[in-house]
């Protein structure tokens, strides 16, 4: 399984990756929501994971490019990482396009329940 991170902070992506690695899954890193939309033209990920407050475009913003695509890229599902506490955050981000939110900092086991659960929604591999 292959997964992509758009976040700015090295830590959080390094913990992330940490954390993916143990159930064997490869994550690839983009810094902003710019590189994370290019990488997606160029490459396919099983998910992504998106920051919501980024230099630059934001997370939202970038869900929205995901699913107006023309392609099937366009239902690659995304998982929202925030530390982001607005009561509506949830609503609000699941209006735009992602599939499960999650707060920061991120537990393991609330990121792979969202991943499985997520993947399995969509019809594809659990892990």
């Amino acid at each position: 399984m292959r997964v992509l991170f758009v976040e700015d902070d090295a830590m959080n992506r390094r913990v992330v990756k940490d954390m993916l690695t143990i159930v064997g899954v490869m994550m690839e890193e983009a810094a902003d929501a710019e590189t994370g939309l290019q990488m997606i033209e160029i490459d396919r990920f099983d998910a992504i994971l998106m920051d919501l407050r980024m230099p630059g475009m934001d997370g939202l913003t970038a869900v929205r490019h995901i699913r107006a695509r023309p392609d099937d890229k366009a239902r690659t599902p995304i998982i929202v990482i925030t530390a982001d506490t607005r009561f509506d955050l949830r609503a609000d981000c699941l209006a735009h396009g992602a599939n499960e939110v999650l707060g920061k900092p991120v537990a393991m086991e609330a990121l792979f329940d969202a991943l499985g659960d997520t993947l399995a929604a969509n019809g594809d591999l659990m892990i």
